[in-house]
């Protein structure tokens, strides 16, 4: 008698179901870290918790190896892992945006999920939680996609 098949992981389907269902979740507005002796609070309440959003679901789903707090180490590790630019988003696919400028001076680049239909999910630093919004917000500098996803 024949074996039968092993199941097979839905992967984009999974994870994107996953990070939908993360809209409005306080579980990504806060990372301790000890510097120099010192406990700190690295996200700001949320104010800075897409890199930690992005690839914590990525270390999830074993398309990742560590989590992040920053737009930078995070494509780093995206890149090193595979990761390649496409122009078009598919579903699935992470993308990056460009600098903007905030009222308190700093610069930050973001990062979120591409759903499908024009919107994405990403973590909005105004309502320190993860929302669903369109793609093209504000420029896009990098749409970054893994042949795992297939």
């Amino acid at each position: 008698m024949p074996k039968p098949p092993k199941p097979e992981l839905l992967l984009v389907k999974d994870y994107l179901t996953f990070a939908k269902a993360s809209v409005g979740s306080n579980s990504f507005r806060k990372l301790y870290y000890r510097v120099e002796g010192k406990e700190v609070e690295v996200l700001r309440d949320g104010d800075l918790s897409c890199a930690f959003f992005v690839s914590s679901v990525l270390v999830i789903f074993g398309l990742m190896g560590v989590m992040h707090t920053t737009v930078k180490s995070t494509v780093r590790d995206l890149r090193r892992r595979g990761w390649k630019d496409i122009r078009t988003p598919r579903p699935g696919a992470i993308v990056v945006w460009g600098p903007k400028k905030f009222k308190s001076g700093e610069t930050h680049r973001h990062l979120g999920f591409y759903l499908g239909n024009g919107k994405v999910v990403s973590n909005s630093s105004a309502r320190k939680s993860p929302r669903v919004h369109a793609w093209n917000f504000r420029p896009v500098e990098h749409i970054l996609w893994n042949e795992k996803l297939r």
